[in-house]
């Protein structure tokens, strides 16, 4: 878990956060191998043991003060009790990681054990093709899937589905593939007539990797673009005779979902849905207007760069809040150079913690490689992620592809978590004092990260006291991982500006200047970003006196504009000028596409 802040020396109050004219708040890595030193935590088990403060809820810690049969929270300064437990646990300090590091990955205990927990912690992986398509489109896409079999663990199951305006269902398990198809109703409100699981039940779709690998290859060949009588047969005229088109996107997502999900909850620990689009989604429910992108903006005389940005229905958004219950994760891959209308599709793939990937070519795509690149990395499940802060302040803001708890204040639900998800959050003070110029009390800010990972059978076998007739299945391992930093509080604002790292600046800023974009336009987010540089240099030049005063009037000294005597912010106007240059940040009549526009969004969110 890598912790980096904006400063590592802290604001001492409101006033030196805002004089200062820098950013206050940190970056999280919370699946990363180690810290940002390159250390690794303290292993060990018994996360269910470890010790809560009863004021705050922070866990125990090594900066937390222990006595006989007490200890001091770090983070509130509540004194807490100590169970008869806890108490002979530490009294064996070199026993237990919590008292050997500030940075600790405990185990959890498992829950109890059975056939359906075995089959619980296989990954479920499921292709959903866009058969609306061409036939460069879907040998991509079969090479794409062909990288991702080799690249997925032993173990994993596999469905493959297509969708047009019909949804298929494939059974690979068989020594020929079979197809079963259920038609899509073309209503923008309607749903499946059937069931997906009285269509094909769930176990007889999801193949096993390890036995059915080239099968799944097999059916792979068999896909064909649906035809445009097939497409005209089905969708009919629409509305004052326009042609209605046939890929009911929305509709086979919503239907996968609840497939995966099933009416007893997460049926898996692991769900994760690959959808690959050639297009807007023009059928069924779900289906999106794409002619706002020509003339509706344009007759109506309305800035583009600020409404194509929004969402035109929530239907994806709430379709997100499903997969997010069922424990689904959607990943998309839209290879396409036509409006698809991403700002719409984006929240189905960034809320249920999956990615949103555009080619505007087959050609040049890098598809298959992107995909054997994502699955090779160690993953996470069913994440729940927790940031607490000592009492003299508290996040602000947070930001990243998550989904945030309806109850709880500061708690993030990521369905899937790489090595690499990074997540942002700002700081605010509580209240005017701010922080103790003594030593004593200090800035402190915990993460706890608990999250799921399939242990695989050979470590199984490895680890003592499990039985071998249980060594031919995977393992669902739930653990629990804490970090705990505390920060210096900078004097003055020489030393504030001296412990300034600008990528973490930087990365905040994007945060914020994308958020700024989805509310008030592309204009409103370049604004921002070049009055935060002149605020940033103002203060700067004021903080050294490079600016002096005469009856009210300034006088221009060699005002210094390149941070020279400050290394750490000379960086800064070089990596603005660059973002400002960006396609994130430039003008639709400069040519930027809004779909690839919301790409970088959720790129660099």
């Amino acid at each position: 878990m890598a912790v980096r802040a904006t400063v590592s020396r802290f604001p001492i109050d409101t006033d030196a956060r805002e004089g200062s004219g820098l950013l206050w708040g940190v970056t999280v890595t919370p699946f990363a191998a180690s810290d940002e030193n390159g250390q690794s935590p303290a292993y060990g088990s018994g996360g269910d043991l470890l010790p809560r403060c009863e004021n705050c809820w922070a866990y125990f810690n090594t900066y937390c003060e222990l006595e006989q049969w007490s200890w001091s929270c770090s983070l509130c300064g509540n004194l807490n009790g100590l169970s008869s437990d806890a108490i002979e646990r530490y009294s064996r300090p070199q026993s237990c990681a919590e008292m050997m590091s500030s940075f600790v990955d405990l185990e959890l205990p498992p829950q109890e054990e059975s056939d359906e927990a075995a089959l619980e912690a296989c990954p479920v992986y499921v292709a959903a093709i866009d058969l609306s398509s061409s036939e460069e489109f879907l040998e991509l896409t079969k090479s794409a899937l062909l990288a991702a079999l080799e690249a997925l663990a032993p173990g994993s199951l596999f469905g493959l589905a297509t969708f047009s305006h019909k949804l298929g269902l494939y059974d690979v398990q068989g020594p020929i593939p079979v197809v079963k198809n259920v038609f899509i109703p073309p209503e923008a409100e309607g749903t499946l007539t059937i069931e997906l699981e009285d269509v094909m039940p769930l176990l007889q779709f999801l193949a096993p990797v390890d036995t059915c690998k080239d099968r799944i290859a097999s059916a792979l060949e068999t896909l064909r673009p649906t035809t445009s009588w097939e497409r005209t047969t089905a969708a009919g005229q629409g509305l004052e005779g326009v042609l209605l088109g046939g890929r009911g996107f929305g509709v086979a997502m919503e239907a996968l979902c609840g497939y995966l999900g099933s009416e007893y909850g997460n049926t898996f620990a692991l769900a994760r849905i690959f959808a690959f689009l050639s297009g807007p989604p023009d059928y069924g429910a779900g289906q999106l207007d794409t002619r706002r992108y020509g003339e509706q903006y344009a007759s109506q005389r309305k800035d583009p760069d600020r409404a194509l940005l929004p969402e035109q229905t929530p239907f994806y958004k709430d379709l997100a809040a499903v997969a997010v219950q069922a424990g689904v994760c959607v990943d998309v891959f839209a290879v396409t150079n036509e409006y698809t209308d991403l700002a719409s599709l984006k929240f189905l793939s960034i809320e249920s913690g999956g990615s949103l990937f555009l080619y505007t070519s087959t050609e040049d795509s890098t598809l298959p490689q992107d995909m054997y690149r994502m699955l090779s990395r160690p993953y996470a499940f069913g994440c729940v992620l927790r940031l607490r802060t000592s009492t003299e302040f508290k996040p602000g803001n947070s930001y990243g592809h998550f989904f945030p708890d309806p109850q709880y204040e500061n708690v993030q639900h990521v369905i899937c978590c790489d090595s690499y998800a990074t997540y942002a959050y700002d700081f605010v003070f509580e209240n005017n004092i701010g922080f103790s110029r003594s030593k004593s009390d200090v800035p402190t800010l915990q993460i706890a990260f608990q999250y799921s990972v399939v242990v695989p059978p050979q470590e199984l076998s490895n680890s003592g006291g499990v039985s071998t007739s249980r060594t031919k299945h995977h393992s669902l391992q739930r653990r629990l991982r804490i970090r705990t930093v505390q920060f210096g509080v900078a004097q003055n604002i020489h030393e504030l500006y001296d412990s300034c790292d600008p990528e973490v600046v930087l990365s905040l800023l994007v945060h914020k200047v994308i958020l700024a974009s989805l509310e008030e336009g592309v204009r409103e987010g370049r604004l921002l970003l070049q009055e935060w540089l002149v605020i940033l240099a103002a203060q700067y030049n004021d903080a050294y006196k490079l600016v002096q005063y005469s009856n009210g009037n300034s006088i221009r000294s060699q005002l210094d504009v390149a941070f020279s005597q400050c290394p750490q912010l000379q960086s800064l106007p070089r990596l603005i000028f660059a973002l400002l240059r960006n396609p994130l940040l430039r003008f639709h009549e400069e040519g930027v596409h809004p779909d690839y526009r919301i790409y970088l969004q959720c790129l660099f969110r």
